[in-house]
């Protein structure tokens, strides 16, 4: 029979430091981590740039990870001065993004993963500041991955009433998947103000980020652990079931 996460009592050390609970939780924000779809946020905003004369940094592009969509676009407007309303950026974008969306596909190691946990039986949520409508049609071709959650919970929600860095997405993440300590919660994220959230949530938080933006900041960022891939994730670090053999391809 499948280990449980209340089978294991220890508690664990990352890097030699011990991380005060046993995890028995995960959540996982969706953009850029479970799925590819900031680069498709990328070329979007770098098309609609382009008729302005403007190019959408990467400096530019690391500050807005995470945001909820018109708070992403406030920030561009005011950073880039471009001739249109904050509103006026979030709709064009967001229409141009639906249109793209249904291509997005899961990141490396992020099938494996999921499965792995939905295995072993550890509860499993996705807190992501994507709108309701936009997570549907992110995840319309991505079924196996997203009916594999246990909860899933959007920027938009009753229950999210401010955006990353607040705790709030993580929070109601966990209260739908049996409301655990927080220290016993392991979050995955791909940006910075994510690891804020996670960390002003008291829960435990693994950095996944884009390479190039790992550069820009370098370190940990506060986070407990930082990858270049979910394919690199060692779970036995933080006391959850070791990959099984089948489970080694991505």
């Amino acid at each position: 029979m499948a280990e449980t996460s209340t089978d294991r009592l220890t508690s664990t050390n990352v890097e030699g430091k011990n991380i005060g609970s046993v995890i028995t939780h995960c959540i996982f924000d969706m953009d850029g981590l479970l799925l590819n779809t900031e680069q498709i946020y990328y070329e979007v905003t770098s098309e609609i740039f382009a008729r302005f004369g403007k190019t959408y940094s990467l400096e530019l592009r690391s500050r807005s990870l995470g945001l909820r969509q018109h708070e992403s676009a406030v920030l561009l407007v005011n950073e880039t001065g471009i001739n249109m309303t904050a509103d006026e950026l979030r709709k064009e974008r967001h229409e141009n993004n639906l249109k793209r969306f249904p291509f997005a596909k899961p990141m490396p190691g992020a099938m494996r993963l999921v499965k792995h946990l939905k295995k072993h039986r550890i509860p499993i949520a996705v807190a992501t500041s994507s709108s309701r409508e936009s997570f549907n049609i992110k995840a319309s071709n991505n079924r196996e991955l997203f009916d594999l959650f246990d909860n899933i919970i959007c920027g938009d929600d009753a229950n999210v009433k401010n955006g990353k860095p607040a705790p709030d997405i993580f929070l109601a993440a966990r209260e739908g998947i049996g409301n655990p300590p927080t220290n016993q919660c392991l979050v995955f994220e791909d940006s910075i103000i994510g690891i804020q959230a996670a960390k002003n949530a008291n829960m435990n938080v693994i950095w996944v980020p884009d390479p190039m933006i790992a550069e820009l900041y370098p370190g940990k960022n506060g986070a407990d652990e930082m990858i270049f891939s979910l394919n690199d994730f060692d779970p036995t670090k933080f006391g959850l079931p070791p990959f099984d053999e089948e489970s080694d391809s991505v």
